[in-house]
């Protein structure tokens, strides 16, 4: 049976915070779920003992990392509701980190490498024929002729985070969507710059549906190899080009 949430007032001195860790509490002791709404703020605000404005801006942050939503008005369906939401917070929040070089382009790299390997491995294991077949389709979208740098680069990111979420493993899913999310503005300023596109694009492609291949035969650490060959040559020429200041001119995968 589940225990009632208890509310109780916080100190003043940096009074937002102190909202933020009281609720943190609540969801810790598991009394707050996915799910569960919050109190009007018009009776939580007395309740903690602090303004409404302050109560705010501590739901603010909450809804900025993904954990809660707040609809407005007066309806049955207003007010703030605890959610699970993490893969855009985690995306925009790895995305600011790298552009004031919290992560180095070679940690970011290194991260991918250990995910990505993970997933294609276990996607081999666990993906079903639905999820492949999904990966396929944006597999073909990306060989279209024409295509431009932009598009291929989003489904390339599409086709990443596919697998991923192929995998079985939820967390392994979140994070290889964060930390491709995280490049990707660089990965199509780098694309943008290839001498020949058609034929950088022919290439990687190749590598995705081998890529494909591999997991749909049950090819797990075969394929985990290649997507590291693949991440290794596109984004590792990046980090290169962070280390000696030459410009990218071609690479081997994304």
């Amino acid at each position: 049976m589940r225990m009632p949430v208890e509310w109780q007032p916080v100190q003043q001195s940096r009074t937002h915070e102190l909202v933020l860790q009281s609720i943190e509490e609540q969801v810790f002791a598991g009394k707050l779920r996915a799910g569960d709404r919050l109190p009007p703020e018009r009776e939580l605000a007395p309740v903690f003992g602090v303004s409404r404005s302050a109560l705010r801006e501590a739901l603010r942050v909450l809804e900025t990392i993904g954990v809660l939503v707040a609809q407005p008005g007066r309806g049955p369906d207003s007010g703030a509701r605890i959610v699970r939401n993490p893969d855009d917070a985690l995306g925009r929040l790895l995305r600011l980190h790298f552009a004031l070089g919290s992560y180095g382009l070679h940690d970011v790299l290194e991260a991918r490498v250990a995910l990505e390997r993970s997933s294609f491995s276990a996607a081999a294991h666990h993906a079903d024929a639905a999820d492949l077949d999904e990966a396929e389709e944006v597999v073909r979208r990306m060989s279209e002729p024409g295509i431009l740098p932009e598009e291929f680069n989003e489904l390339d990111t599409r086709f990443h985070v596919k697998v991923a979420s192929s995998s079985g493993n939820a967390l392994t899913s979140t994070l290889t969507s964060a930390v491709r999310e995280s490049v990707r503005p660089l990965i199509l300023r780098a694309l943008e710059a290839v001498a020949d596109w058609p034929a950088t694009r022919t290439r990687l492609n190749a590598q995705h549906a081998e890529l494909l291949r591999l997991v749909r035969s049950r090819r797990g650490e075969e394929a985990a190899d290649l997507a590291e060959v693949h991440i290794r040559g596109f984004h590792g020429t990046l980090v290169d080009e962070n280390r000696t200041g030459d410009a990218v001119e071609d690479g081997g995968g994304s």
